[in-house]
């Protein structure tokens, strides 16, 4: 296990969920934190809560999917923060549980653009830095989604493929550096994730936990730790998890 002691991390989609537990995990382990997300309050709140821990952070306000506002961040970070560690691509959602033929494609492209081309954008702009200092260490969230389609999933299914397929794409490529890459891909996460989905339907959200107990955002947190602190010439390059009560993406056992 390395230390990430002053360690520079990257967390994007940091104002809940499994951001905001990954914040809360790697500032015990003494990092120092860049936290990313659109909800500035949200943002706040969390930074308020480490600030109690004598955590050093950095708070960046940005839309993942806007490429003109992600280069001109990271190109003009302050100088005691411009040398990122660990990147945690977590930003994502879902949109919708239509049938493809009629889907709403407003939700296509927000989990295109957010999947997709926010961890691309991230990723071009952070990697390069790491390259030259000969050091560094890619964290993707993909989902069991990137392996197993099911039904009204389609797009969100894709997205989380094209995840997969970057990430082992970015290793192939980074042959040859010390970077690592890891895919860290979670079935079911009780997370503001259906609230999105279902566009704050929270009836309809909490269904999709009803009879089982889904994973928690700690422990998927838990996971990416321990990938991120294996001695640096381990690389775990995919991890699938998922709570007991789920098998596959759509084989679920529910108590009644």
């Amino acid at each position: 296990m390395i230390s990430l002691e002053n360690h520079i991390i990257l967390i994007t989609g940091a104002s809940s969920g499994i951001g905001a537990a990954c914040a809360k995990i790697f500032s015990a382990a003494g990092a120092k934190l860049i936290l990313v997300a659109r909800r500035k309050e949200r943002l706040q709140e969390l930074g308020e809560t480490l600030r109690l821990d004598s955590t050093q952070y950095h708070l960046l306000e940005l839309d993942v999917s806007d490429r003109s506002a992600v280069e001109f961040a990271i190109s003009n970070l302050p100088p005691a923060w411009s040398n990122i560690d660990i990147l945690i691509n977590n930003a994502g959602l879902s949109r919708g549980l239509d049938k493809l033929h009629e889907g709403d494609i407003q939700d296509w492209e927000e989990m295109i653009d957010t999947n997709i081309k926010g961890l691309l954008y991230l990723t071009r702009f952070v990697v390069p830095g790491m390259v030259t200092r000969a050091k560094g260490h890619i964290i993707n969230l993909g989902s069991i989604a990137g392996h197993q389609t099911y039904p009204g999933g389609n797009v969100y299914c894709g997205t989380k493929a094209a995840v997969k397929a970057i990430s082992e794409g970015l290793k192939q490529d980074l042959l040859g550096t010390p970077l690592r890459v890891t895919s860290v891909d979670p079935g079911l996460v009780e997370t503001e994730f259906s609230q999105v989905r279902f566009h704050g339907d929270t009836e309809r959200a909490q269904k999709v936990y009803q009879g089982l107990t889904p994973l928690t955002p700690d422990d998927v947190a838990d996971v990416i730790f321990f990938c991120a602190t294996r001695p640096t010439h381990v690389n775990i390059n995919q991890v699938i998890l998922t709570p007991v009560d789920q098998a596959s993406a759509t084989l679920v056992n529910r108590q009644s």
